[in-house]
């Protein structure tokens, strides 16, 4: 009696085994594994947010040290370059697009010169709304009162008269120290 050969039975179904789990990558994504776990991914930040608000503040003339009293201190200062600084921006946050931002400020001496922005900065708003991973909508609150609302607000409370006598008596403490 002769014995059955496994070996060809075998490598069929390794063959088929593998072209099912490679059928398998394909409901793999980046950011999901079979479209429902989503490994954590370390958010990473790095450098200064700078924003067409604080960008306004800046003009020619100012000191090195109201720039970076605006600007925050710069991530790159060129060791060889004196008069440039370097503000790189860059974030990788789950569920938001990597963004990279660079900003060049020059100075001639300790006086700004110039600032390339290599394009239109976001505002504040603008930059939270891109960051924002929360898919709920939600809504800030007012931050500036209108004029109705300011006139609607109780008069502050009339600090008492100076030459005033105190309506309770005065404490009399014992020295801290003996003498």
């Amino acid at each position: 009696m002769k014995k059955a050969s496994f070996a060809p039975v075998a490598t069929a179904a390794t063959l088929v085994l593998a072209a099912l789990l490679g059928g398998c990558a394909s409901l793999q994504s980046a950011d999901s594994f079979l479209g429902v776990i989503t490994p954590y991914r370390v958010e990473i930040v790095q450098g200064n947010v700078i924003t067409r608000e604080q960008a306004a503040l800046i003009r020619p003339g100012l000191t090195r040290a109201q720039v970076r009293d605006a600007l925050g201190s710069p991530l790159l200062t060129d060791a060889f370059n004196a008069d440039r600084w370097d503000y790189v921006f860059t974030i990788r946050r789950q569920g938001a697009e990597p963004q990279l931002r660079r900003v060049v400020v020059r100075f001639s001496g300790e006086t700004l010169a110039s600032m390339d922005t290599g394009g239109e900065l976001p505002g504040e708003r603008e930059f939270v709304a891109s960051i924002d991973t929360y898919r709920t909508s939600r809504t800030a609150p007012t931050l500036v009162l209108t004029e109705e609302q300011v006139k609607a607000l109780p008069a502050p409370a009339r600090a008492p008269a100076p030459d005033a006598a105190p309506s309770a008596p005065t404490r009399v403490y014992p020295p801290l120290e003996q003498s």
